[in-house]
């Protein structure tokens, strides 16, 4: 970290003008991809992530093995070849996904499945894809945000078609990062602050104030109780302004439809 992003930070300031414990600014543009059931693209500080939902009429096979009832919920995530500096490879041109982007769509899958009672959804698959076409830190957890509004405005369609006899939404989730760059704890970190972290946690939770996951670590560091206590509690917060934005996003979508 360079000496003036030190210096803001120590001051109270972050490189970015925000306070500790501000969010990035968040923005939704709903129905991105019109041949989605639902679909938007999450713009949360220089962070852009198109979410779409797709539905096919089947399960995966281990759960007609298994005689598992209800639907199921998978995801995919990619990084597009222009989302950083520097160009990234293409997992299809190296033959397979990478571990980090497995890692993710598998978090986010976990994520949308704790949102929905998959009984209610029937025998079908609903397919999260989160692409992200511009990364400045948090794109796993910019993906969960907007894969939740892009998985209601589906709902929403699916209602309206027929294929859903009831809402089979549970409750909102969205997801956060935190951490501690330069000794202080911080909410929603940009690339920079995440490259300077001595710590990096990503919070997964839902308006009910439960947890869903909890990913985190010290990058050559330690953190203490009262520092984790102090991370979650940023965390919280961070998560219960995303689910009010969440919700006024789907509601504009709603009037908008009934317009």
């Amino acid at each position: 970290m360079d000496p003036a992003e030190s210096a803001a930070t120590t001051s109270g300031l972050r490189a970015d003008g925000r306070r500790p414990d501000q969010l990035r600014g968040v923005r939704f543009q709903n129905h991105i991809a019109p041949h989605a059931a639902g679909s938007t693209l999450v713009e949360w500080g220089n962070t852009r992530v198109i979410c779409a939902v797709t539905v096919e009429e089947v399960v995966p096979r281990w759960m007609k093995e298994q005689g598992v009832s209800g639907g199921w919920i998978t995801a995919e995530y990619s990084m597009l070849p222009y989302s950083t500096l520097q160009r990234k490879q293409r997992d299809i041109s190296r033959g397979k996904i990478d571990g980090r982007s497995q890692e993710i769509q598998r978090l986010i899958g976990r994520a949308m499945r704790a949102a929905i009672d998959l009984e209610k959804v029937g025998a079908r698959t609903l397919w999260v894809d989160c692409d992200v076409l511009q990364a400045d830190g948090g794109t796993r957890t910019a993906a969960i945000t907007g894969a939740y509004v892009a998985l209601s405005l589906a709902v929403r369609q699916m209602l309206a078609d027929g294929r859903l006899a009831e809402n089979p939404l549970l409750h909102p989730v969205a997801a956060v990062s935190v951490g501690i760059v330069n000794q202080t704890p911080l909410l929603d970190l940009c690339y920079t602050e995440d490259v300077a972290a001595t710590v990096d946690f990503n919070v997964v939770m839902n308006s009910a104030g439960d947890f869903i996951e909890v990913q985190g670590s010290g990058e050559e560091a330690t953190f203490s109780e009262t520092e984790l206590a102090e991370m979650l509690r940023l965390a919280k917060a961070g998560i219960r302004q995303l689910i009010a934005a969440q919700e006024e996003a789907t509601k504009a979508a709603e009037a908008a439809a009934d317009r």
